[in-house]
């Protein structure tokens, strides 16, 4: 009996598969949303951020990928990108590219949705402004 192709559940990382091996960088793709756990004990138990590492430090065996926090809207930044229910959140957000940080990928198994195509190119000139990068 041949098996039927495995589809990915909306609230789970294509990562997080039980029985089936991690294969380094194939499933985490830059402008993906994941629910992580916050470290530091803080009033949130979790953050949504976006991952902004280029795809070929993605495809490699580095153990983490640079993100961006998820926030409320803060005022319409250069470095900021307006998020909101197309990319499978709540409610609108931001994504702050000034505050970029590193996440080990084993944390990022709650996935959220990804960015189209028009909030790829915005989320890398937010970065370029972020950056001071020409």
């Amino acid at each position: 009996m041949a098996s039927k192709p495995y589809k990915v559940p909306r609230h789970r990382s294509p990562v997080a598969r039980e029985g089936v091996a991690l294969r380094w960088g194939s499933q985490i793709r830059r402008g993906d949303l994941y629910r992580v756990k916050q470290r530091d004990g803080g009033a949130k138990r979790s953050r949504i951020v976006v991952v902004v590492s280029r795809n070929a430090h993605l495809a490699s065996r580095c153990s983490t990928a640079i993100c961006a926090p998820v926030y409320a809207p803060r005022g319409e930044l250069a470095s900021e990108v307006a998020v909101g229910t197309a990319e499978g959140l709540k409610r609108t957000s931001a994504i702050l590219c000034d505050v970029l940080t590193s996440v080990p990928r084993a944390e990022l198994t709650d996935y959220i949705g990804t960015l189209g195509p028009a909030k790829l190119t915005a989320l890398r000139a937010a970065l370029r402004v972020a950056l001071e990068v020409d």
